[in-house]
């Protein structure tokens, strides 16, 4: 289950980032300029911020096995679409679709996760998963730049839209949930379930229906302290993801004069920084845990520590060599990779009711960086220069890892009165 969930991940961000790869061509041929290319990149991230919540209410209603594989084909075809797309309008409109239909994604990702793992082996979990958007995509960046070279960004699109339409059939044909899985026996789900596992077992209680959405449950993953420290902190780790989804392609090629196919070499590295971080983060944290750190220490430092490595992306201003500017840019893409475990808070801090809207605020917060980020760059590179672009993303790095050393505190699970009620009756 945890391989499928990465191969997800891996088609995912594919998808995302295979305009980055396209931008250079693109712009030369429909004459865009870097503020109409920042709007662009953007696009997928006005439909996938505002489908978040909704996002979440799906993942509630619908099972992960249907839901995954009808997002997953949705999106793809749009990515197909944006193949045969003839200007700003069409190619905006076509980001937003694969945005709108790539919401459910990670939602989905956590509540496949809370219920096949418990709590001492979900942030190796959480590792694994979000390590293909950097494993996958360290390996795709040349692959994506030979595509390209030899059947054009129109090609690209086709190619890379292809595969996520037959990848969302294998899903289908393969995910099931815990209590519904062949091979999943009896001492396996009450290892789950014993340690925290949030195992779905309205299938087997037909007697206590599914709780329907209800406005006030928005109104209160929006009321602590705690949850903003986190949905802050994904903002900042998002930036930096974003740069990198986005303009750093470009920035190689059109900022640093390097050749087309070379930058795609070049551009894998700090993907491959980032999976370390992220795998290394993942699996120290649940080694501490085992060993009787608290969760406070175990949890939030990585993430702290990750978002403050993050902060040396500026050091890239710096140097001339491509050496040291990948040197720098791998050692930022490293604290996002080391940062990245993120999620875990989301499944052990929020009220056990609201775990699936918590995760779909949290990633509306985080993704509204998208939107942010690559305008806020277009708007600052448009001079000619990427030196205040690297600063503002420096920033909000160090800006993510205050939000966890003053606003997170302890890592306890928040207690709702809608908790208590069995106690009090």
């Amino acid at each position: 289950m945890l391989f499928l969930l990465f191969v997800n991940v891996v088609v995912n961000y594919m998808d995302r980032s295979n305009l980055a790869v396209a931008a250079s061509d693109i712009g030369s041929e429909l004459n865009f300029s870097p503020v109409e290319l920042g709007l662009i990149f953007s696009a997928f991230s006005w439909t996938y911020l505002l489908f978040q919540v909704p996002g979440g209410i799906l993942v509630k209603r619908f099972s992960p096995r249907v839901l995954y594989a009808a997002s997953l084909i949705a999106w793809s075809f749009a990515t197909i679409m944006q193949g045969f797309a003839k200007g700003f309008a069409s190619f905006f409109g076509l980001r937003m679709a694969t945005g709108a239909f790539e919401a459910p994604a990670f939602p989905i990702n956590n509540r496949v996760v809370s219920a096949w793992f418990p709590d001492s082996e979900r942030a190796s979990a959480i590792a694994v998963y979000t390590s293909g958007q950097f494993l996958g995509l360290a390996f795709l960046m040349p692959i994506l730049s030979k595509i390209q070279s030899h059947v054009g960004w129109k090609g690209l699109f086709v190619v890379t839209g292809l595969i996520g339409v037959f990848w969302g059939f294998i899903w289908y044909f393969f995910y099931r949930d815990p209590l519904k899985h062949p091979k999943a026996n009896k001492a396996e789900l009450l290892h789950i379930e014993h340690g925290g596992g949030l195992l779905n077992r309205t299938a087997e209680k037909p007697a206590h229906p599914k709780k329907k959405f209800d406005w006030t449950d928005l109104k209160e993953v929006l009321s602590y302290r705690k949850l903003w420290g986190i949905y802050i902190g994904q903002f900042a780790v998002n930036a930096t993801l974003w740069f990198f989804l986005t303009w750093f392609p470009k920035y190689l090629v059109d900022y640093r004069g390097l050749d087309f196919i070379e930058s795609g070499y070049w551009a894998s590295i700090p993907y491959l920084a980032a999976f370390l971080g992220v795998l290394s983060s993942g699996f120290l944290s649940d080694y501490l845990i085992k060993k009787g750190v608290s969760a406070a220490k175990a949890r939030k430092r990585p993430i702290i520590i990750g978002l403050l490595i993050s902060v040396f992306i500026v050091g890239a201003n710096y140097v001339e060599a491509p050496v040291w500017v990948i040197f720098f840019m791998s050692l930022s893409f490293f604290g996002v990779g080391f940062a990245s475990i993120t999620w875990i808070f989301v499944s052990t801090l929020a009220p056990k009711h609201l775990i699936d809207i918590t995760g779909g605020v949290f990633n509306f917060i985080g993704q509204s960086s998208g939107i942010i980020v690559p305008i806020a760059i277009g708007f600052l590179a448009s001079g000619g220069s990427f030196t205040p672009a690297l600063i503002f993303i420096a920033a909000l790095g160090l800006l993510g890892a205050c939000s966890y050393l003053f606003l997170v505190g302890n890592v306890e699970r928040i207690t709702s009165r809608h908790d208590l009620e069995p106690l009090n009756n």
